[in-house]
């Protein structure tokens, strides 16, 4: 008995956890959707470096690019970025590489905006 029910707890932790990475990656593509432009951008949610179809084709691929950093960052990244979203922010809009001046400039301020987005959705 008490093993069924450890197991129970143990499946609704996973699946109370797995939600809230998914309330969480929505929030944060809202948030980098809200940076990068939003509708008036030239590419929805910043996304230059893979076509996209529409609007829902760029969220995904957003969206599986926070997924996919969340994985990096708690095997490695941790290790050289003191936060996730600097970390993310390393991959998706770097500030360092073959840049120039005004795209480092530019990219930034990308840290800044999107804390600035998220913040905001919590308020209101």
């Amino acid at each position: 008995m008490k093993l069924i029910f450890m197991l129970m707890l143990i499946l609704i932790s996973a699946a109370h956890t797995a939600g809230a990475d998914t309330v969480e990656n929505e929030a944060l593509a809202d948030a980098i959707f809200k940076a990068e432009g939003g509708m008036k951008a030239t590419y929805y949610y910043g996304i230059r470096s893979v076509k996209y179809d529409d609007l829902a084709d760029a969220r995904r691929i957003c969206i599986n690019t926070i997924r996919n950093n969340r994985v990096r960052y708690a095997k490695w990244g941790y290790k050289t970025h003191d936060t996730y979203l600097s970390f993310l922010q390393s991959r998706y809009c770097p500030t360092t590489g073959k840049l120039s001046s005004a795209e480092r400039r530019l990219n930034g301020n990308w840290l800044r905006l999107v804390k600035y987005f998220l913040h905001k959705k919590e308020v209101t």
